[in-house]
């Protein structure tokens, strides 16, 4: 009787072992949508290894929406604003679920911080909720330098390695450190500068005010005003002088993204990119004194132009000299590897996965 249904058995065993395979790819696949100050992006991730950062990014969209200008305007987003933001991510459900078959719980959304102080927020809650069956969580501001420190630094090395991320208004980061038992500890790092934030404070020292926009004059008083960061930096650093034992710094944000776009002028696949002292230096030589390097660059380099209708010369000088000021400042550097997240968007999505494995511990 087994040799007469043989055929049949065995195309029922394959067919069985096609659908295992099938959802155990399934439960390593993960998508995230984040309602974000300027955009919504979606993220699916397919992860190999959550302790070493090994994954794949499958699919990502970038949605442009103005939402956090009328929050900070009126205190309120627009009819228009809910409308919009429930529309997009109810089609980007649908896209991700179709192409994908995800599991529901591997489905993530989050709002940035900003949308807590929205008076109808509420709304959005409902709009996406009925329009997707979903919910989502508004990042705790006090919150956001852990996870980001969670999601950019491999699980592997959080015990032997800080974060630095270079933002707009700010400076954070931080670092894990092993205390008794096993247990681990989360310690913020935080700089009240950032690359917008530090720009604003060098031209208000301008007396004259009709040489704001000289070049030679911000440079001058760009850099008169170093000595104010890195006494700002020495502070930060002082207080925390576990930081000498680390053996890896990760950076993150704008400042290093328009770094390692400019300066290597390549398309790096690696989620990590390596960096070097002496590469920071001459890219800020390239900045304050060859500047057209980078406008020639930016006419046949997409991404390069990215980052130049991002940043203007004065905010790239800013965030060098934020960058290049916290890394010198660092203990034992020369002992040290450093590394731009180059997948800053994920960090958050990443997080998530690492906060649900049971392979990762991020109970600090």
């Amino acid at each position: 009787m087994f040799k007469k249904n043989k055929p049949q058995i065995l195309f029922f065993i394959l067919l069985n072992l096609f659908f295992s395979i099938s959802s155990f790819s399934q439960k390593n696949v993960y998508a995230g949508i984040e309602i974000g100050r300027r955009a919504i992006k979606v993220s699916v991730l397919e992860v190999n290894n959550i302790k070493k950062a090994d994954y794949k990014i499958l699919y990502f969209a970038n949605e442009r929406l103005s939402l956090a200008d009328h929050i900070t305007a009126t205190g309120a987003l627009t009819q228009e604003d809910i409308n919009k933001t429930g529309v997009i991510i109810f089609d980007q459900l649908r896209k991700i679920r179709k192409d994908f078959k995800l599991l529901e719980e591997n489905i993530f959304i989050v709002a940035a911080p900003v949308f807590s102080s929205a008076s109808n927020i509420d709304a959005l809650k409902t709009k996406v909720n009925s329009l997707t069956n979903k919910t989502f969580d508004i990042i705790d501001v006090n919150e956001e330098a852990k996870i980001l420190v969670k999601g950019a630094i491999p699980p592997v090395d959080y015990a032997n390695a800080l974060l630095l991320d270079i933002g707009a208004k700010s400076t954070r980061g931080g670092y894990i450190e092993e205390v008794n038992d096993n247990k681990l500890e989360f310690i913020p790092l935080e700089l009240d500068f950032g690359t917008t934030t530090l720009t604003d404070a060098v031209k208000k020292t301008v007396a004259n005010k009709s040489q704001t926009n000289d070049m030679a004059v911000y440079q001058e008083k760009s850099f008169d005003f170093n000595t104010v960061l890195r006494k700002k930096i020495k502070e930060m650093l002082d207080a925390n002088p576990l930081l000498a034992k680390k053996e890896k710094i990760y950076l993150s944000g704008g400042a290093v993204w328009a770094f390692s776009t400019l300066y290597y002028d390549e398309n790096v696949k690696d989620h990590y990119v390596p960096l070097t002292m002496e590469d920071i230096l001459e890219y800020d030589a390239i900045l304050k004194n060859n500047f057209n390097k980078y406008n020639n660059l930016a006419k046949t380099n997409k991404e390069a132009a990215r980052v130049l209708s991002t940043y203007d010369q004065t905010y790239l000088i800013s965030a060098n000299n934020i960058l290049l000021s916290c890394v010198e400042g660092i203990p034992n550097l020369e002992k040290k590897k450093m590394y731009f997240v180059k997948e800053g968007q994920v960090t958050w999505l990443i997080s998530h996965i690492a906060d649900r494995s049971k392979k990762v511990n991020t109970n600090f």
